[in-house]
């Protein structure tokens, strides 16, 4: 089994338009929450969300690819360079027939499916642009990844609500330890800020109307964000070889479901989940210094959530630093927990442990070290990356200190 490491970071996101700003941002405790600005807005009860200021795409991209471009694939594709160029790979050859790509999303192309059935039902127009499908479709983001960057081994995409990130990195880390794939470019994307996308969200009545604040007593919600993370993952011996900057390795990872409730969470399906992660990884649960965690702000997930670290980690939990960077950034739903490892990597790589801002009143029922409002230094050598979706779906990363 080959060690796996990551060798290249990138992301746009309400924080950023880039890794370094996104750091930068978390560890001033900077919040990216704001007033929603698109159309039709003033028809919503939700008015606040995560949203991506700055990012022009006509600045970035021509009129034809616009038009095979969804918001949320225009997102990845500029992670992707971000990353690639920093990994300071280029795929040609051999390398170029076994690298892939796999990435994560819950919507797609929520924009498309919202302009385009705006364009029919209210406009009562008749057609719609021939390249719909191919812009709406999950999968979008991962092809034009694959074929920006010559990238002819596997590539698809998963879908599974708010873990689909961390299962898609999961499966890229476990194709590049099995040896299938020496690189692989994962991670995920998601842009549901659109009338549509927040009004459908409505109807699950877990929204906040002011502030994303998880683990303090007086939250009343999630709030909604876009982006993108994308990273390289590659086997250490071939990152070594050719000398690659390695930002941390990737140790293991476990994924579980609760089949229990469509949108309720379990903890013994999280539990199970970070154990085996652990277990996968071969660290004693001692070793973990700092959780991601979902975090979403909404009591059943903080509360779940919470009492699962406590039964995984035992006396231990007291001295964890768990912290939730959703309260800065927003759920990025299928994209999410790709731009939470970043928090992950800023923990490992530089000392700095993300805040959970927001927070004004302890919870008894998360009364773990939440990391209050401001950053923290402190070393840490291994951090856990949590994720746990409606439909029960559980995916968890481990990370070690390079």
């Amino acid at each position: 089994m080959r060690r796996v490491v990551i060798t290249g970071a990138g992301t746009i996101n309400a924080l950023g338009l880039s890794v370094p700003e996104t750091l930068a941002a978390m560890r001033e405790g900077k919040c990216g929450i704001g007033p929603l600005e698109f159309r039709d807005v003033e028809r919503l009860a939700i008015r606040i969300g995560g949203q991506v200021r700055g990012f022009e795409a006509e600045g970035r991209y021509n009129r034809q690819q616009i038009a095979l471009y969804d918001r949320f694939t225009q997102f990845t594709l500029t992670a992707a360079r971000e990353a690639i160029e920093q990994s300071g790979l280029t795929f040609t050859d051999d390398l170029a027939a076994r690298a892939g790509v796999v990435l994560g999303t819950a919507g797609g192309g929520v924009s498309t499916w919202d302009d385009n059935y705006r364009a029919v039902y209210e406009e009562g127009k008749n057609r719609v642009h021939p390249f719909v499908v191919p812009k709406l479709m999950n999968n979008a983001a991962a092809s034009h990844v694959s074929m920006e960057w010559n990238l002819r081994g596997p590539s698809f995409t998963v879908s599974t609500a708010c873990a689909s990130s961390n299962h898609a990195m999961a499966q890229a880390f476990a194709m590049v330890r099995s040896g299938r794939s020496p690189v692989m470019v994962t991670g995920g994307s998601e842009s549901m800020l659109c009338f549509g996308g927040v009004k459908a969200w409505e109807g699950l009545r877990v929204m906040s109307r002011d502030a994303c604040r998880p683990f303090s007593a007086n939250r009343n919600g999630m709030v909604q964000g876009e982006g993108a993370g994308v990273f390289v993952f590659e086997d250490y011996e071939h990152a070594r070889a050719r000398g690659a900057e390695i930002l941390c390795e990737v140790a293991g990872f476990a994924m579980t479901s609760d089949a229990s409730d469509i949108v309720m969470p379990s903890k013994a399906g999280a539990a199970r989940a970070m154990q085996g992660a652990l277990a996968d990884a071969g660290i004693n649960r001692e070793e973990v210094g700092y959780i991601n965690a979902h975090g979403t702000g909404t009591a059943a997930n903080d509360k779940t959530e919470c009492a699962a670290v406590a039964d995984v980690f035992g006396t231990h939990a007291d001295r964890l630093m768990i912290s939730s960077s959703k309260s800065m950034h927003g759920h990025i739903i299928g994209g999410t927990g790709a731009v939470e490892l970043l928090a992950c990597i800023m923990a490992l790589r530089d000392g700095v442990i993300a805040p959970t801002i927001g927070y004004e009143e302890p919870d008894p029922e998360c009364a773990l070290d939440v990391v209050p409002n401001e950053a923290r230094e402190a070393q840490v050598d291994v951090a856990l990356s949590n994720a746990f979706a409606f439909g029960g779906m559980n995916a968890v990363l481990a990370l070690r200190r390079a």
